[in-house]
């Protein structure tokens, strides 16, 4: 039933009760809850399930408001619709999941079991977020099976987005379920709802490209993923799906070669770069993202490109190369011009060619669209002011540069020629990844109102619902007495208290100096909480990390930014006059009239004004902006950052503590912009009693959450979340501790001066047996039809011997014995990822086949002579595949090395790209106490364990003071791991400590050492394992001897070091409290 229009102002929404903890669910796992907001208490309760995907859309009531500057309730003002497509994919996508991904190729199913493995965090690598793994499904869900018509290659026969639907949406056609046959936010809509919009996958031109009539339009995929939730790794996980992909099928154009990377600014280009392969700091390798048997080809199987829109700009009779040509008149640039200028990074015009189509990926994809019509746009921006206006114009121009580029780029000759399941196109498919994928005031298509081709969402509710992000902390109660406290709507109650010549005529705002007399108590509040917070971080221990926190300042306007500025900075212009007697203009920083802390002074910038205009123009102010809370940056000991409407995109700083916003506030979507990227995280560390992220909180003025939850904060109260962290870091002054180690993957059996043995008599004897394989077969001529067994022969139709004589005349043994012996080698030194299964498979990675070739041989030849019952039959019968199959398994399973000493001598397999690690990269930040260290590399130790490797960490401390041990490290976020297997699951082994221990006329040596209480049967696995590590790396001979000890009691450890010291044997002290192992 339609809602009734609204006939007159609403009363009052109630005030919003926070939850206590607004995190409900392990940001790992799909969520399991949200909350829900009573319109008619304010209250908000836990709902079971995940909350659908869908958008806040402004009404009639919400439009009147804001064109008189009001803010009134959002709970009153704005509704909720579901995204149906969104929702559905989610269904289908969960079933793929749930059936190992069936249909997609092997080298994607292996991608997306790596990077989904739960075996990741025991490795030291960060999880995938559960909103990550859903997006990098989806896009690959769709580009890989759906959009080529591969839909039947999943095995499932219904859909909840149909191929009908899905085709349609692909024809720029409404699904079936769009009510009426036109897709519309609600089936039944009155006039407080949204105009209806096309849910389509098509982006079409509205005019000729480069004169072609009827262009090819653009297939868009977009991914809704808030601030902070790790939209660039998905980036990642993308291109290594099609160059891992493409590295197995070069020649094939399912899977592109050719990403091109779009952004909406230099900060966010220059943030991108990790996206090449071969860039220092690339995700691929810091993540962890191509699997070994990948890591060798990835890098050359594709190209990537990261440029901004700014580059699409055409170069026409004026311009050329972005510069203007006044005199010299230039010939318009074609096509063809343009992709080769564009695409110039991907090699000659031939070689982009042959690289279509691409694939590409708009980051901050909500500044790329097309405006639907200059009438309706105008409409939209008709009650804005200049200032206003200008924003939305420049907008328009960065979507329609943008867009306009791409289509160039789609409707190039070569790639109208591509060919491939996503070809006929210059740009096989557009990924847009933006927290906000919504149109804006000017875009014609109605503000607020989302693009048309989302195919996943995980916005901000969501993500402080996950604790991906930083929860807002806001004022639940004052001193007022007022039901909602003051500051919550801080815009609107500023307003309300203004005098008629405070405000600027038609457009009803503040005057500059008006809305710092009315904010300042709201400012200088908020300001001695971030004092108290700057004397916590300040005061705390040399470990702490003392970056301090960051305050931001979010204006309406230009001219309430700047006064804001110069009253926060104390930064003001004089005029001086120079010694040739001339006046100038100088810039002095004085004191700041309400933040003293945030004064600027010589030398240090600690207040800054930025807005997107100025960040652009000055190089030097982007880097200080870019590298807010960097340790070691420009922008390390910037405090407070005064913007206008918003902080540019790339803005990534995570040590935004307090926000204070002095604009109006009229949609959800303005909330989230606004504010989500003041909300990204410091520590990425789950605890490890829930699996969750800690709680870190961010303390918001005049921003009211009223739809997303937050955390309230009485006035004076303290909570956990503001202890200040902790750097735990490498130190390079003590660069002489530093101690490094091979990370190692897996083993390998050494050949070198051993031997091949294989103890023949417990090999199962292979039997040939006639009865399966016949060794001839007599046949006849068939006539008509048969029923029953085989006819009787009459007539001239007689009986025909067939055998495999010829088989016997043509094959010697020898060359059976050498065909098996063969395959036999190849699967003992199969890669250790198993990739050749079977028996044996990988036994003896990495060894010379040429010296285990004619061992092998030698073998094998007495396994036909001893162990195979030949049955009276010819003995080139075992060349049969079913019998060499056989012979292959039983002799790679019984074949072993054997050194002279009769041990086998092992060798580890280390991790292609990163064969070792150090000390020397171990940085991260915690909340827990820490011990400070001064005989280790790192600087201190995390007490967070028990109290006997806290007690271990103090004797090591005291060993190294007196020269037994030269220095030692916790195996902390160092990465040393240890596999092996227990109960038939794959597990990795951490120790305690690495400890270099001197030895008196020796090399040192280094001990792994763990600190044990009790032991059982996975504890003696991991012992196991360790002894196995150890022997490997001592054979490998490469970074110095190696030991691995266990000590039950603390107390007793300088005992033990003593003993591996000396180099001697370490008792077994079953008697005593200190248990050692010889």
């Amino acid at each position: 039933m339609a809602k009734q229009k609204p006939t007159g102002a609403e009363p009052a929404a109630p005030p919003i009760v926070p939850p206590d903890n607004p995190v409900l669910c392990n940001p790992y796992e799909e969520p399991h809850a949200h909350w829900f907001y009573d319109r008619s208490t304010g209250l908000a309760s836990e709902t079971p399930g995940r909350r659908p995907g869908g958008f806040f859309y402004k009404t009639e009531e919400a439009k009147r408001a804001a064109r008189g500057r009001q803010q009134l309730s959002l709970l009153a003002e704005e509704q909720r619709v579901d995204f149906p497509v969104v929702n559905r994919l989610r269904e289908d996508v969960t079933k793929w999941r749930e059936a190992d991904y069936r249909g997609a190729s092997k080298v994607t199913k292996e991608l997306l079991r790596h990077w989904t493995d739960s075996g990741r965090a025991e490795r030291g690598q960060r999880r995938l977020f559960f909103c990550q793994r859903e997006a990098i499904e989806t896009l690959i869900y769709l580009l890989e099976l759906r959009v080529p018509g591969r839909s039947t290659a999943t095995g499932f026969r219904n859909f909840s987005l149909s191929d009908d639907d899905l085709k349609a949406m692909l024809d720029g056609r409404p699904p079936s379920f769009a009510p009426g046959g036109e897709f519309s936010l609600t089936a039944d809509r009155s006039d407080d709802e949204p105009e209806d919009f096309a849910q389509t996958l098509l982006d079409r031109p509205n005019e000729a490209v480069a004169g072609i009539m009827d262009p090819t339009p653009l297939i868009r995929l977009g991914c809704k993923m808030a601030t902070g939730s790790g939209k660039t790794l998905v980036m990642a996980m993308l291109i290594a799906w099609a160059f891992c992909n493409r590295s197995r099928s070069p020649a094939s154009r399912q899977f592109f070669n050719a990403v091109l990377v779009c952004c909406p600014n230099l900060t966010v280009r220059e943030r991108l770069g990790v996206l090449i392969p071969d860039s220092p700091g690339n995700y691929y390798k810091v993540f962890d993202l191509i699997p070994v048997q990948y890591r060798d080809d990835f890098p050359g199987s594709g190209k990537v490109l990261v440029t901004n829109w700014h580059k699409f700009a055409p170069e026409g009779e004026h311009t050329q190369g972005g510069v203007t040509a006044p005199v010299i008149q230039l010939p318009p640039e074609d096509p063809a011009d343009f992709t080769a200028r564009v695409l110039e990074e991907f090699g000659t015009p031939e070689e982009i060619a042959d690289r279509f189509p691409l694939l590409v990926l708009n980051d901050e994809g909500h500044h790329c669209w097309r405006q639907a019509s200059e009438q309706k746009a105008d409409e939209e921006i008709a009650d804005l002011d200049r200032e206003e206006k200008k924003e939305a114009g420049d907008e328009v121009r960065t979507a329609t540069v943008w867009t306009a580029g791409l289509d160039r780029i789609n409707n190039a000759p070569a790639g109208r020629t591509a060919g491939g399941p996503l070809g006929g196109r210059g740009i096989g498919a557009v990924v847009d990844l933006s927290a906000t994928p919504f149109y804006i005031a000017g875009s014609g298509h109605g503000e607020g109102v989302p693009f048309p081709w989302l195919v996943s969402d995980f916005g901000l509710v969501d993500a402080i619902e996950s604790g991906i992000v930083k929860v807002p902390r806001m004022p639940v109660q004052d001193t007022t007495g007022r039901p909602e406290p003051r500051y919550f709507r801080l815009w609107q109650t500023m307003k309300d208290g203004m005098a008629p010549g405070e405000l600027v005529g038609r457009t009803g705002k503040p005057k500059p100096e008006a809305a710092w007399e009315h904010a300042q108590d709201a400012l200088r509040q908020l300001y001695d909480q971030w004092v108290e917070r700057f004397g916590q971080i300040m005061g705390a221990s040399d470990t702490a990390d003392k970056t301090p926190p960051v305050l931001i300042v979010v204006c309406d306007s230009t001219a309430i930014a700047d006064e804001f500025y110069r009253r926060i900075s104390g930064v003001r212009e004089v005029t001086v006059v120079g010694d040739d007697g001339k006046e100038r203009t100088e810039t002095v920083c004085g004191p700041s009239e309400t933040c003293p802390e945030f004064a600027n002074v010589p030398g240090e910038r600690r207040t800054v004004r930025v807005d997107s205009r100025t960040v652009e123009q000055d190089e030097a102010l982007r880097h200080l902006v870019s590298t807010v809370g960097v340790r070691g940056e420009p922008g390390e000991k910037v405090r407070c950052v005064v913007s206008v409407s918003m902080l540019t995109e790339g803005w990534d700083a995570n040590t935004v503590t307090h926000i204070l916003g002095v604009r109006a506030f009229g949609s959800q979507l303005l909330c989230e912009q606004v504010v989500g990227r003041g909300l990204r995280r410091m520590n990425y560390d789950p605890d490890p009693e829930t699996g969750r992220l800690p709680v870190e909180c961010v303390d918001v003025y005049g921003i009211p959450f009223s739809v997303i939850p937050f955390k309230g904060r009485p006035k004076g109260t303290k909570a956990p979340e503001d202890q200040p962290l902790n750097k735990v870091q490498a130190l390079p002054a003590r660069a002489d501790f530093e101690i490094r180690f091979p990370i190692v993957e897996a083993y390998a059996f050494a050949y070198g001066g051993g031997r091949v043995v294989c103890d023949l008599d417990k090999v199962p004897k292979l039997k040939i047996d006639p009865s399966h394989t016949p060794t001839a077969t007599f046949v006849r001529a068939s006539v008509g039809y048969g029923e029953g067994g085989p006819a009787r022969s009459e007539g001239v139709l007689r009986f025909e011997v067939q055998d495999r004589q010829r088989f016997y005349e043509e094959t010697h043994p020898q060359h059976i014995h050498f065909l098996i012996a063969r395959d036999v080698v190849d699967r003992l030194t199969t890669s250790a990822d198993g990739s050749g299964g079977g028996p044996g498979g990988g036994k003896l990675t990495g060894q010379n086949r040429v010296e285990l070739f004619p061992q092998v041989l030698a073998v094998v030849e007495r396994f036909a002579a001893e162990r195979v019952d030949y049955s009276g039959q010819n003995k080139r019968e075992l060349g049969l595949d079913r019998y060499m199959n056989l012979a292959v398994d039983r002799l790679a399973e019984a074949i072993d090395v054997k050194g002279q000493d009769g041990e086998p001598p092992i060798l580890p397999v280390l991790k292609r790209g990163s064969d070792h690690g150090s000390t020397a990269d171990v940085t991260f930040v915690t909340r827990k106490p820490v011990r400070e260290t001064f005989y280790s590399h790192i600087n201190a130790v995390v007490a967070d364990t028990q109290t006997w490797e806290q007690s271990a960490a103090f004797h090591l401390e005291l060993l190294a003071s007196t020269g037994v041990i030269a220095c030692h490290a916790k195996n902390d976020h160092l990465g040393l791991l240890i596999p092996y297997r227990h109960a038939n699951t794959a597990h990795v082994y951490t120790p305690d400590f690495l400890v270099r221990v001197s030895r008196p006329g020796a090399d040192p040596l280094t001990l792994l050492l763990e600190v044990k209480g009790q032991e059982d049967e996975q504890t003696r696995q991991k012992h196991a394992a360790a002894e196995k590590w150890v022997r490997a790396v001592n054979n490998w001979e490469q970074l110095g001897e190696w030991r691995f000890e266990v000590c039950y009691d603390p107390q007793r450890l300088p005992d033990l070091i003593a003993a591996v010291a000396a180099g001697e044997p370490t008792p077994d002290l079953t008697g005593g409290p200190l248990k050692l192992r010889s």
